[in-house]
């Protein structure tokens, strides 16, 4: 009977439990610099056997949130140290996830207030494609994203080395690894979508090898700079978010995936399911599909409790559960589950931007053991 608390091995590296703290962005580095607050948030809630860092961009070019931690420059990477630090000392585990957010980005995160970059030069205009900017009187908050252009042939292999010396720079930090974001309607998924991507060069959409091909690209120079065992991967299917629509070709695209990262033999993927608990985005018989596709670690995220996430375990559709808002507001998160102790909830006011309050001083259980409280 597999369990949510017991070790897991993942490629080398010992987890204390199968719990994963997912990437969450937060907003709270003023200066793009994480910071000692950054590293108690991060040391707070180590008990989960993984924690994946919020999105840490990869560039200036890939910035799509305002006050959030890069890893481009020599001062962000000594920031991150202090958190990996605090991590490794409660015991934990922590991977960077690396981001570029493509057209979901506004000219003033743009280096000198250029366009953002995607594969085309088609803009997200749903109601939720925002980028948590700068507006005309320089206030920070959700802006609408602005339109992109698409990037050049060249410019694509630029931004594969970016991923890589992002990936470098992680391991220089301290990271175990990284997770590279290829979810959420960001710029990896803005190449996977058909009707997104209009291009007509080696990177179009119009056949499963070259759809692919940006994020392989990736991958594989990820892999290279610091070994696959340390490489994980973040995917999507069938999300909506940020404008992205359904198409008929997203099974084919995602089992295509699924088999060619098996055989790259990385730490793991990671699946986020977009939809509610009620009506999830990724069904059953899809999981079970790309399983069957990917034999190595699979980590989901999405609505999960402790019920669904042990049953997912029990039918050995996925290895780990990521869980993210439950973490914000339960730093002892994995000793609650483990007790069915309740759990308090988040104030979604301060989810993004401000200091301590919403972020540093939620308060463990009482009885929670080696926790570091508020």
């Amino acid at each position: 009977m597999k369990s949510l608390f017991e070790v897991y091995d993942l490629r080398g590296q010992k987890l204390r439990n199968r719990v994963v703290m997912a990437p969450m962005t937060r907003a709270r580095a003023k200066d793009g610099i994480a910071d000692e607050q950054t590293a108690q948030y991060y040391r707070q809630r180590a008990g989960a056997g993984l924690i994946v860092s919020e999105g840490t961009p990869i560039s200036q070019e890939g910035t799509g949130f305002a006050f959030i931690p890069g890893i481009w420059s020599d001062d962000q990477v000594r920031g991150w140290q202090g958190v990996t630090k605090a991590v490794h000392e409660e015991g934990g585990k922590i991977f960077a996830q690396i981001w570029h957010v493509g057209r979901m980005s506004h000219t003033s995160l743009q280096p000198a207030g250029g366009q953002p970059v995607s594969s085309s030069a088609k803009p997200a205009r749903d109601d939720k494609s925002t980028a948590y900017a700068f507006n005309d009187e320089g206030v920070a908050g959700f802006v609408e994203a602005s339109v992109p252009r698409p990037l050049g042939t060249d410019d694509v292999a630029r931004v594969v080395n970016d991923f890589a010396n992002a990936a470098a720079n992680a391991v220089a930090a301290g990271f175990d690894g990284v997770e590279i974001h290829g979810a959420n309607g960001y710029l990896l998924e803005q190449f996977l979508n058909p009707l997104i991507n209009d291009r007509t060069d080696r990177y179009g959409a119009g056949n499963v090898e070259d759809r692919t091909r940006f994020v392989l690209e990736i991958v594989d120079a990820v892999v290279a700079r610091i070994g696959a065992e340390k490489v994980g991967i973040r995917l999507s299917p069938f999300g909506k978010l940020f404008d992205m629509p359904h198409h008929p070709l997203i099974e084919e695209t995602y089992l295509h995936l699924a088999t060619a990262l098996a055989e790259r033999k990385l730490a793991y993927v990671h699946l986020k399911d977009q939809g509610p608990a009620s009506a999830p985005a990724l069904s059953r018989d899809f999981l079970r599909k790309f399983r069957e596709s990917y034999s190595g670690t699979l980590i989901l995220a999405g609505s999960l409790d402790k019920r669904r996430a042990e049953q997912f375990l029990q039918d050995g559709l996925i290895d780990l559960a990521a869980f993210g808002q439950p973490f914000i507001a339960n730093p002892d998160l994995v000793e609650r589950l483990r007790r069915d102790l309740p759990l308090a909830t988040p104030n979604r006011e301060t989810y993004y931007g401000g200091g301590a309050e919403g972020y540093t001083d939620y308060p463990v259980y009482e009885g929670s053991p080696d926790i570091k409280a508020a």
